[in-house]
């Protein structure tokens, strides 16, 4: 059976990934993204690989006060979705966040208020239909602040915790909401960082995304060893935790 399928984010590595998948499977997509040129190519790509509609807009999540008309124009596409991803963000670089507050701040809307303005506009309409998915990457880094990127942490951790809520005001509407914390993935984001055992590949994350989406899970670790990682982590005492160069 053919799913509606909203995208946000679908330039990024592991939306990529996922919506190629999606698109295999004869589903119809909406993809939204900031860049045009790259949107009109992966659309066309999904065609190709079998998509049986494939709608797109270019937007800067950013503006926030773009939202509202961003999602009239999906529903006016499809009246009901099934299904939506949410895979947009940056990378921010935590000393630039420590001696600018404008970059912090920018930082902590495209990470986190974006989303949640965009969740807030599509749980109204979830919650009516009463069923479909809804998806979202945070981060393994939102689980606990740490000194190396606590400013994108802290955004993640911020949507984390919206999620929480979302899915207990949404659990008797029989709707899905699904926090994705990946660890580390090699994509364009990650270019720069050296690479080693803990690294996935955006294919293996985005298999793991739809496997949840499909059982119905409320928090996916990917790959699942994060889950331990993060356990250990979060368990620390401060005490040692304050001390430890993370």
């Amino acid at each position: 059976m053919q799913k509606n399928i909203l995208i946000i984010g679908a330039t990024s590595a592991i939306a990529k990934a996922t919506l190629r998948i999606y698109a295999e499977q004869n589903n119809n997509l909406y993809l939204v993204a900031r860049n045009e040129e790259q949107l009109k190519i992966i659309a066309e790509d999904a065609k190709i690989r079998g998509a049986n509609q494939v709608e797109m807009m270019a937007c800067d999540l950013a503006e926030l006060n773009t939202h509202q008309a961003l999602i009239e124009n999906v529903y006016a596409c499809y009246p009901k979705l099934d299904i939506v991803l949410i895979a947009h963000g940056t990378l921010p670089n935590q000393q630039a966040c420590q001696d600018d507050v404008e970059i912090a701040l920018q930082e902590i809307n495209i990470n986190a208020l974006s989303t949640i303005s965009l969740l807030t506009l599509l749980a109204n309409r979830f919650e009516s239909q009463k069923s479909g998915s809804i998806a979202v990457i945070s981060s393994v880094a939102g689980d606990r602040g740490r000194q190396s990127n606590y400013v994108y942490g802290a955004a993640k951790g911020m949507v984390s915790t919206f999620l929480q809520g979302l899915r207990n005001r949404l659990n008797d509407s029989n709707v899905q909401v699904l926090d994705i914390k990946p660890g580390f993935v090699d994509t364009p984001m990650t270019a720069e960082f050296r690479k080693g055992a803990l690294w996935a590949q955006p294919e293996q994350v985005a298999q793991n995304i739809i496997k949840a989406i499909n059982s119905s899970r409320n928090t996916l670790y990917t790959p699942w060893f994060w889950w331990g990682i993060m356990f250990i982590i979060r368990n620390i005492p401060e005490f040692i935790f304050k001390k430890l160069k993370l």
